[in-house]
């Protein structure tokens, strides 16, 4: 009786230690990305030749993303972890491949390169999927930036648990009303919208839902019904400040 006691209280002491060591060192990976993300992001643009030359805290921040354990995680320290690691992971890439015209010039930038994901070897389209699969939410689409001049514009500062939903409905009504990637004509006739609608249409439609309905969500300005909807070729120029 004694020998299964003191094993449950070693077993409760083990387990608070492996809880707390997950929660600090996912605490720490929000820390370390919203200080790169202040140094190294301007205007959604970022400074891929300063990150370079410093590549110390890419590195760092490379590693930390392998490192956390999600285990006890709640969901929206998840979501939040995502939205950081892709973010990252593509600086990352495009950093250890500098100087790049376009990340698409790096062969398997997004379906061939794996990463270690906190303890997982995903490619940056398994992680974008893991996201939308886990929660179905079509906003991730507004604040993964994938290196492009065509994504939606990075944020400067880290994604965290206590404000990730808020920040996911900031910019996904930033990009909507930008009239550079939502392009709609005086008359609202005609509409022109990123490629992302029609790469993932099926998130946009769901439960009868429209793509012009989704935007008028997020829109000052609605799209009237019946609008003539097209898609503008990507601009996958690098997002370089």
């Amino acid at each position: 009786m004694k020998k299964a006691i003191i094993l449950t209280i070693c077993l409760l002491i083990t387990t608070s230690y492996l809880t707390a060591q997950s929660t600090e060192k996912l605490d720490l990976f929000f820390k370390l990305s919203d200080y790169f993300l202040k140094r190294h992001v301007y205007n959604g643009l970022v400074n891929y030749r300063y990150s370079t030359e410093n590549s110390g805290e890419i590195e760092l921040l490379h590693k930390t993303i392998g490192e956390v354990d999600l285990t006890n995680a709640s969901a929206l320290e998840k979501k939040a972890f995502w939205v950081n690691a892709y973010n990252l992971l593509v600086i990352y890439q495009i950093t250890k491949s500098y100087p790049l015209a376009r990340p698409l010039d790096k062969d398997g930038f997004f379906d061939k390169t794996s990463y270690s994901v906190a303890g997982e070897q995903l490619n940056l389209n398994e992680l974008e999927t893991r996201m939308l699969t886990t929660f179905d939410d079509p906003r991730f689409h507004f604040v993964l930036a994938c290196g492009a001049m065509s994504c939606p514009k990075l944020y400067n500062l880290a994604f965290k648990p206590e404000n990730v939903d808020k920040l996911m409905d900031e910019r996904t009504k930033l990009a909507l009303n930008d009239e550079n990637f939502t392009r709609v004509n005086q008359s609202g006739s005609l509409v022109e919208l990123s490629k992302i609608f029609e790469w993932y249409q099926k998130d946009f439609e769901k439960n009868g839902q429209s793509i012009v309905g989704f935007i008028n969500t997020y829109r000052e300005n609605k799209i009237p019904s019946g609008s003539q909807l097209s898609y503008y070729e990507y601009d996958w120029t690098l997002n370089e400040r």
